[in-house]
């Protein structure tokens, strides 16, 4: 056992314009080129290393954290793929990141792209890769058309990994409770300001209870429908959690309030961005990521983003966590939000309770009555939080209860609503109502699953092995599975304790995502539907 630390913030970071490359000569290894890059900064940066990792059939560029406080020399080597558009201008194929600085309360680690390798340079030493086989609908290997990649993105996704722990850490520091409009904004600020310096474009959305964000990346192909990507940066933790509950790396996790869900996720999609920048790459297609700030209250306002980027979407990744075990999410259960509110008659509770109608006791009978209801076969009701009543000696004249319902099947939940509509009051005087707060549909498994047969091959070419399996809990990836879109959920950090005091991410599977996530987002998909256009 090792003992535990509370992980230090990382200082401001300003994002240092990317430097232009120079062809040198090239050698037998690889076609290298130098990059100066000039940044003043008294905090850790993600930076190209001067070190480059060499074996007898590839010489790639590693990236690691320096501390730097004058001005950076970087030396960045070819990889050994072919790039994806061989006929690229090396002008085209490098890019530079967004300048800027970040102003939370909270410093932020860099996860921009390192300075930039020529895309369009010849290999000149073959890099081991999975041949390319074809599957059962005929279709080639996932990277078939990128030879050598798998060992380029987890080679790099291990040097990014420290990073996107701390960007991680750094996320979990800035308190997001959902409902707390400037906690989420400050939050929504720092990711704008992460992913835009991967290349992406960002618009930000007022909500009213916190600002969401819609950002896109171009693809490489811009005439294919694009890939969704959502997820949230609301937590069910109260502000001021931290106090007594700091961020803490033990025994190779990282733990804290939010980690997992889906602070993680966020930064492992950073990081997945900033690898394929290093690399001279971009995603295959255009990207589009909707972050909620509503999302652990059902997405009340936040789905309407979600659903505005549904249309003509190829398929749909969330960032949830996974199981614990790893396994990614093929379905999920639906869930709805109730609020029963009873209305009674306050009255004195020694000299006149007769003339009261207690709406507390009104309450509690029609949560027995509705514990009833909900027995459905597939339904589960939790109740969650009950409140009514002022005084023990007044009559209670209001009570209410937020209920939490779960659903296997559509029929279920569509039965379960219809018979909490009609709850009517058990005491003359009495008054119920029932209000739906938020609802998600049923997402349920289908047996043919082309996406997730595509990620568990690209998961055998990175050395991983991945599947998948259904979900009890509900998220925004209900939405387009429910209507039949190609979508798979889990692609946020490996860990554990959702909701929870014991929440926290594995370290050591923060690499393997990271190139898997980077492998889906720079490989063509394949056939997912009878009309898929991709």
């Amino acid at each position: 056992m090792t003992a535990a630390t509370s992980v230090p913030a990382t200082a401001p970071v300003a994002v240092a314009a990317g430097a232009t490359t120079a062809p040198a000569a090239p050698t037998p290894a690889a076609t290298t080129g130098s990059a100066a890059a000039s940044t003043t900064t008294t905090s850790t940066a993600i930076a190209s290393a001067a070190t480059t990792s060499t074996d007898s059939t590839t010489t790639v560029t590693t990236m690691t954290a320096s501390v730097t406080t004058a001005a950076v020399t970087a030396t960045a080597a070819t990889t050994a793929f072919t790039p994806v558009e061989p006929t690229r201008t090396a002008g085209a194929a490098t890019g530079t990141a967004a300048s800027g600085t970040v102003r939370t309360g909270t410093a932020r680690t860099t996860l921009a792209p390192a300075a930039p390798t020529p895309a369009a340079a010849p290999p000149t030493a073959a890099a081991p890769h999975t041949p390319a086989v074809p599957d059962s609908e005929g279709q080639t290997g996932p990277t078939a058309a990128l030879p050598g990649l798998p060992q380029a993105l987890s080679t790099r996704a291990r040097t990014l990994a420290g990073a996107v722990r701390r960007r991680c850490a750094d996320l979990a520091r800035i308190e997001s409770p959902s409902g707390d409009a400037p906690r989420l904004d400050a939050l929504a600020e720092e990711l704008a300001a992460g992913f835009r310096a991967t290349g992406a474009t960002v618009q930000r959305e007022p909500g009213p209870a916190g600002d969401h964000l819609v950002l896109e990346w171009e693809g490489r192909d811009e005439s294919l429908p694009h890939l969704l990507v959502v997820g949230h940066h609301d937590t069910v933790w109260p502000a001021g959690i931290l106090t007594d509950w700091p961020v803490t790396e033990q025994d190779g996790t990282l733990s804290g309030p939010g980690v997992v869900d889906m602070k993680g996720g966020l930064a492992i999609l950073e990081g997945a961005f900033a690898l394929l920048a290093d690399l001279g790459q971009r995603p295959h297609r255009t990207v589009r990521l909707v972050v909620v700030s509503d999302e652990e209250v059902g997405s009340p306002d936040g789905r309407r983003l979600v659903e505005r980027q549904l249309r003509d979407a190829a398929a749909v990744l969330g960032l949830e966590p996974p199981h614990p075990d790893g396994r990614l999410k093929t379905a999920r259960r639906g869930s709805t939000r109730v609020r029963l509110t009873v209305t009674g008659r306050e009255a004195h509770a020694g000299n006149d309770a007769a003339d009261g109608v207690s709406a507390v006791d009104e309450l509690v009978d029609q949560l027995v009555a509705v514990r009833g209801l909900t027995s459905l076969p597939g339904t589960e009701l939790n109740a969650g939080r009950i409140s009514g009543g002022s005084r023990a000696n007044v009559v209670a004249g209001r009570a209410e209860a937020e209920l939490g319902l779960r659903f296997s099947t559509t029929e279920a939940q569509r039965r379960t609503l219809d018979n909490l509509a009609r709850l009517t009051a058990l005491r003359p005087g009495a008054r119920v109502r029932t209000e739906v707060l938020s609802s998600r549909p049923a997402w349920p498994e289908r047996s043919a699953n082309p996406l997730l047969r595509h990620v568990r091959s690209l998961a055998a070419v990175l050395g991983q092995q991945l599947d998948g399996a259904p979900a009890g809990g509900a998220g925004d990836t209900n939405l387009p599975g429910s209507r039949g879109l190609p979508t798979l959920d889990g692609f946020g950090a490996v860990g554990g304790g959702a909701h929870a005091r014991h929440e926290h991410i594995r370290i050591d599977q923060l690499a393997p995502r990271i190139a898997l996530l980077a492998a889906l987002l720079a490989v063509p998909l394949p056939r997912l539907r009878d009309r898929s256009e991709g």
